[in-house]
């Protein structure tokens, strides 16, 4: 007769998502009141007035900040999703398997435990089937606007400090600053990407599902 499962506490069924989610308010707390103080600083050289915590966090210079290095990652995250369906490495626990179809690739089945979109079929499930990919591209989109916004708002002070015109949104769309600032979050997302794909070809972490098993052969791909 088989054991009936020990039953496992809430953290621990969502242990993940809690210590992540309290890591990000933790340092998006201390991002703001480092910037906040940061951004003083630099207002109180200039000779203009120190902003409240309340009117930092509607200006640009945190808007531009916190949402710069949202919408790389989630760019990340959606070409990740997208390329990890078609593209693969031989070796890496990142990869689909070369010629193997996987339990991802299968169409889905409407049974009575199935989501509802796969229950109801037509187009909820033409879009649920892709709500992935969708909900980071959208997400991304967001970011990235919020993010040139906010770059556009901060250069305009900057200017009005010193003196300088301001730039419609127009313009500074060809300003250097906002690609600089775009650029370099995007490329070290990408190298990330890379490094884990190449990586966990040759490397291990025992209990990680990011990684292959210990014993498993560089070139077997997939986890």
């Amino acid at each position: 007769m088989s054991k009936k499962p020990k039953p496992r506490s809430w953290f621990y069924r969502n242990g993940l998502s809690v210590i992540f989610m309290s890591l990000f308010v933790f340092t998006l707390m201390a991002q703001a009141l480092t910037g906040w103080k940061e951004h003083n600083g630099t207002l109180k050289d200039e000779g203009a007035s120190e902003l409240s915590v309340s009117t930092y966090l509607r200006s640009g210079h945190f808007i531009s900040a916190t949402f710069e290095n949202f919408e790389s990652e989630f760019l990340q995250m959606a070409l990740y999703v997208l390329l990890t369906i078609r593209l693969r490495q031989i070796g890496s626990a990142e990869s689909k398997k070369l010629d193997e179809v996987e339990e991802v690739d299968r169409e889905p089945i409407a049974s009575p435990t199935a989501p509802w979109p796969v229950r109801r079929g037509g187009l909820a499930l033409a879009i649920y089937r892709n709500s992935l990919s969708i909900a980071f591209a959208i997400l991304f989109f967001i970011s990235w606007w919020l993010h040139f916004y906010g770059s556009w708002q901060e250069n305009n002070i900057e200017a009005a400090v010193k003196g300088k015109q301001d730039l419609t949104m127009l313009e500074y769309l060809a300003e250097p600053n906002f690609w600089f600032e775009t650029f370099q979050n995007w490329q070290s997302e990408f190298l990330s990407v890379a490094s884990i794909v190449i990586l966990t070809i040759f490397l291990r972490q025992k209990g990680s599902p990011e990684s292959k098993p210990v014993d498993a052969m560089d070139m077997e791909t997939g986890k």
